[in-house]
Formats: structure tokens, sequence, C-alpha cells
């Protein structure tokens, strides 16, 4: 009998005590060599476990030389055991309550109320940040804007920071500000953002932002600073507002989906109508999400004077004579990736 190891952490059994009871509810009477062999363990690891089953009630020795063993009927037993799980997490959680308060009223420590808190230092807030990416389960939502801490990029500047990532499986959105996308460190960060989830690039980004699981967020305290402490938020509503402003934002947002791959000038000229080559469509992402030639050169690993001929190139196949009339015909076109209906 087998059966989903998630089933099975609220006992509290380890992994052998579980297999040692799964083999008994099926094999009354086992001895240890049996059980032993029936779990592919050595004796003496089995004995082990059919000792912990039995001081937890969970199985009775019904004879001696050899010693044998039955399962207790798991309906009765395993409730008695979780039982006393649930008695224990009772108790740890107002134990927990009685620890929050000692929290909340430790000298130095900024806590108005439970839904909001203070955190000033640099080394806290990465510690916070750190904290809150490792506990995520299901999704982190990012907002990356200048300025930036200059000593290193902070917590709310990029996707991960000081060894913290997020966990496999945990969906990762992040939009930078296209405006802040002019130096070489914050460009490393996005396109390594673009490798670990989901980025999109906006000019004008309201603020810096991360969402972990929609339970807790970090941003700023003062807009202007990144360095001056950050404002760890619990609010459900508020949270809801925020997820809701980032819902808006990533809607608005230009997709950063870089394709380009060195080519021929004969792969380059092969431009049939309607259909962009995987430079130039690149090009026109990062030209549409507001980045400037300068950026879009270093991202693109192009010379300026590349990208300004692609733009131009673009501009004479579209009839437009703006980057603004580029852009909106080919998203008409749906040459962005997001064509009209």
């Amino acid at each position: 009998m087998s059966s989903p190891d998630a089933l099975w952490p609220g006992t509290g059994l380890g992994a052998l005590a579980r297999q040692a009871l799964e083999y008994l509810v099926g094999h009354p009477d086992a001895d240890e060599e049996a059980v032993a062999a029936g779990i592919g363990v050595p004796a003496p690891a089995a004995r082990t476990a059919l000792r912990s089953l039995e001081a937890e009630l969970l199985a009775v020795r019904v004879g001696e030389r050899p010693t044998r063993w039955s399962a207790s009927p798991p309906r009765s037993s395993l409730g008695a055991l979780l039982a006393r799980r649930r008695q224990e997490l009772a108790k740890a959680e107002l134990y927990a309550e009685q620890l929050h308060e000692v929290y909340r009223q430790a000298p130095g420590r900024q806590i108005a109320s439970d839904l909001f808190e203070v955190v000033e230092s640099d080394e806290q807030v990465g510690a916070r940040y750190a904290h809150l990416l490792r506990s995520s389960r299901q999704e982190v939502l990012h907002f990356a804007k200048p300025p930036y801490v200059t000593s290193r990029i902070a917590p709310t500047d990029a996707s991960t920071s000081a060894g913290a990532s997020v966990r496999p499986g945990v969906r990762l959105r992040s939009v930078y500000d296209s405006d802040g996308i002019g130096d070489d460190g914050c460009l490393e960060a996005a396109l390594r953002g673009a490798a670990e989830g989901e980025l999109r690039l906006l000019s004008g980004l309201p603020m810096k932002l991360v969402v972990f699981d929609a339970v807790a967020a970090i941003m700023p305290l003062r807009k202007d600073d990144p360095a001056a402490g950050s404002l760890v938020v619990h609010s459900s509503t508020l949270l809801d507002v925020l997820t809701a402003l980032f819902e808006s934002v990533w809607e608005r947002a230009v997709p950063l989906s870089l394709e380009s791959r060195p080519v021929s000038p004969a792969q380059s000229a092969e431009r049939q109508d309607g259909a962009l080559d995987s430079r130039t469509r690149d090009i026109l992402r990062l030209m549409s999400a507001g980045m400037k030639d300068d950026a879009i050169a270093r991202a693109l690993r192009l010379s300026r004077r590349t990208v300004q001929t692609h733009i131009s190139d673009l501009g004479r196949q579209l009839g437009a004579r703006t980057r603004f009339q580029i852009a909106l015909l080919a998203q008409e076109r749906g040459w962005l990736g997001n064509p009209k209906t």
C-alpha cells in the first residue's frame, strides 16, 4: 500500500515510521525482519520505526520470539494522534501571540499596528525580503524603477537579492521602468529577471513594490530615497489595492522576450510583407516600452547606429514619421505579440 507523502507531514511521523505503518496495515502480525524486507531497510532501522509507532499508540506488539507487530485500527489511533497534534498547534498559536506582543513592544521597533511595519536598516529590509520571497508559494509581483541604491541593488530594485530566489513553481512577474534602463547594472538585473520569470517594461512606473502571494508587500518609505527604509504591508485591503495596481500596469506594459540571434546581412534583408526578423522585433518591443536608443543598443549588444537604422526602416515600411506612430501601427499589425482583435 502506498500513499502520497503530502498527506503525512501533519502527523509528525518520520518517513520510515510512515512506511512501517503502511506495511503493518496490510500485513498483520509481521515480525521485524518481514517489516524490514517489506520497506527495504535494515532490521535495526525497522525496529526503531516500529518502536516510534508504539510510542504513538499506532502499533502494538502481539508476540515474542520473534517479536511480532500489528497496526492499531487506523481510524481511532490516527484520529487520536491528530487530535493531540491539534492541541499542540493550539498551544503553539497561543505562544506565537505572546511572542508577537514581545516583538511589538521591543525597543526601537516601529509597529503602529499589525497591518504595517516600518523596517529602517538596509540589512533588515534585505532579510525581510529574503524571508518573504522564500515563503511565497504562488506568485510574486514586482515593480522596479529609479532611483536605485548605489551600494547594491536593493530588494525592491531586483527580482532577487543576496542569494534569495523564488521557489520552483512560484510565478514571478516583474515590470521595470524603461526610463531607468540606462545603466548596465539595472539592465543586467532586468535581463536576469527575464530568465527567471516574466518581465515587461513600461515608462513612468508609479512606485517600487514587491507583493508576495497577496499576503504581504514591501515598498520604500520614501519615493526619492530607497535607502531610507521600507514599509512592510500586511493589510488585506491595501494588498488588494496594490495587486490591482500591478495588474493594471502589467496589462499596459510591453513584454521583454528577446529573440535576437546573430544574423547575416542576407538574412536581415529577408523581411516579408507583414513579418519581421527577430532582431527588428526585439528593437520594436523595447522602443515601444519607452527605451532610448542607447539602452536598446546595450540590451541587444548592437551599435546605436544599427538600432537607429532598424527604426528608420520600420518607419518607412509602416509609413510612420514618429516613434509613437511606429509603435501604434506595429501594434495594429500584431508585431508586438498582442494584435488587436
